[in-house]
C-alpha cells in the first residue's frame, strides 16, 4: 500500500526528519505517535506530496510520489493539522469544489457528496456557512473532503485538536468506522489515549527518527521482556502448592504469599512469571479449578501505551543528546586541528636556509 524508504527532510543544518522507512498494509489504523516536533507533520507532508523530501522515496499502490504525483495523490485523502477550510462557503460548496479538484466524474459527484456528508454527520449543517460552525463540525467538514474520491488511505494530522471531550469521542467513532469500511487510516498525533483507543499499530518517532514500530501489545510486552500473571485464589494451601507444582516447568519465578487485600480465610496471592511469548491464563484457570481453589481474581501485567511511549522516548532522548555532544566535539577538534598552511616549516637540514660552507 504504502511504501517510505530511508526518508530524510533538512532544512538548512536542522534534519527534521532522519532516514524514516516504514510500510503500511490496507484495512489497519495506524497511529504516527511523537512529541511536539518530532517531525510527524513534514513526514505527512512528505508521504501525501505537499513537501519534497531531501532524500528517500516513497510510494503508494506502486506509484512513486515524486515521480507520479498525480497518480499517487489519487489513492491518498489528507486531513491538515489546520483543515484548508474557505469560511465563506457553506459545506456543500466546498465539496463540491473539493471533489471537482480532485477529479471526481459528474455520475459520481452527487453520490459521493451525499456519502460523505452522511457519513461525517454534516448533511444538517451543508448549508450553512462553514465560518459559522464549530470546532468539531469544521473537522468534519475536512475529513469529508479527504473522503472525497474514495481514496484507500486516509491521512489525518492531529485531527481532535482543540476538541472537546464529546467532539474527540465522535471523531474517533469516525475514524474507526472509516476503517471498518477498508480504508487504511494513519492518525498523527501526540495524544496517548487517542492513539492507544483507536490504532491497531504504533509508530513512535522521535527527533526525525522511527525509534518503534509494532502493536501496543507487543511493544509492552518487550519492554517488560516476560509476562506476569497474577492471581487472587481461595483454597486449601496443599492443594494450591500442588497446582503451583505443575505449573513449575514453564514458569521462570513463583511467588505466593496470603492476601494483602483479602483478609479471609485461605485466601493467597499469587504471580506466576513466564517468558514474553508464553500465556498460562488458560492453563492456570483450569489446573485451579480442577483443585477446587476458587480464582478470585486472574490477570496479566500489562502496562500501557504511555509507559511504552515515556520509557522509548527517554531513552532516546539520551542516546541523542550523546550523538550531538559527540559530532560538537568531533567539530571543535576539526576547527582546532592545524591546517596543511598552518604546519611548522621542517627543521631538517634540508630546509636550512643558511649557505653550505
Amino acid at each position: 500500500m504504502i511504501e517510505v524508504k530511508h526518508l530524510t527532510k533538512r532544512y538548512g543544518n536542522n534534519t527534521a526528519v532522519d532516514d524514516i522507512s516504514f510500510s503500511v498494509k490496507p484495512g489497519m489504523i495506524y497511529g504516527f505517535l511523537g512529541p511536539n516536533g518530532a517531525g510527524k507533520s513534514t513526514t505527512m507532508n512528505i508521504i501525501t506530496g505537499c513537501l519534497a523530501a531531501t532524500e528517500g522515496t516513497v510510494t503508494i499502490n506502486g506509484h512513486d510520489v515524486f515521480e507520479e504525483p498525480l497518480e499517487a495523490k489519487k489513492h491518498v485523502g489528507y486531513l491538515p493539522e489546520l483543515p484548508p477550510l474557505y469560511a465563506e462557503m457553506t459545506p456543500a460548496e466546498y465539496l463540491r469544489f473539493v471533489a471537482e479538484a480532485k477529479g471526481v466524474s459528474k455520475e459520481e459527484m452527487d453520490y459521493q457528496l451525499s456519502y460523505v456528508m452522511e457519513k461525517t454527520q454534516i448533511t444538517s449543517m451543508q448549508d450553512r456557512l462553514i465560518k459559522n460552525l464549530s470546532k468539531g463540525y469544521r473537522q468534519r467538514v475536512g475529513v469529508a473532503q479527504a473522503m472525497l474520491g474514495n481514496p484507500e488511505v486516509i491521512i489525518l494530522d492531529e485531527p481532535t485538536v482543540g476538541l472537546d471531550p464529546g467532539q474527540i469521542i465522535e471523531i474517533r467513532d469516525l475514524i474507526k468506522s472509516l476503517a471498518d469500511e477498508h480504508h487504511t487510516v494513519i492518525l498523527s498525533s501526540h495524544i496517548l489515549s487517542e492513539v492507544s483507543a483507536v490504532c491497531d499499530y504504533v509508530m513512535i518517532i522521535s527527533h526525525g527518527r522511527l525509534i518503534a514500530s509494532d502493536t501496543i501489545d507487543n511493544l509492552s510486552t518487550i519492554l517488560v521482556g516476560s509476562r506476569v500473571l497474577h492471581l487472587t485464589v481461595k483454597g486449601d494451601l496443599n492443594r494450591i502448592r500442588q497446582v503451583i507444582n505443575r505449573l513449575a516447568d514453564q514458569a521462570k519465578t513463583i511467588r505466593y504469599e496470603e492476601s494483602s487485600e483479602d483478609r479471609g480465610i485461605d485466601v493467597y496471592d499469587i504471580d506466576i512469571e513466564v517468558e514474553k511469548d508464553i500465556d498460562l491464563r488458560e492453563t492456570a484457570f483450569r489446573l485451579f479449578c480442577d483443585a477446587k481453589c476458587v480464582i478470585l481474581k486472574l490477570y496479566a501485567e500489562t502496562i500501557g501505551l504511555e509507559d511504552v511511549f515515556l520509557k522509548l522516548t527517554r531513552e532516546y532522548d539520551e542516546q541523542y543528546r550523546v550523538e550531538q555532544r559527540l559530532a560538537a566535539l568531533d567539530q571543535e577538534e576539526n576547527a582546532f586541528a592545524p591546517k596543511e598552511d598552518d604546519r611548522p616549516a621542517d627543521d631538517s637540514g634540508d630546509n636550512d636556509p643558511r649557505p653550505v660552507m
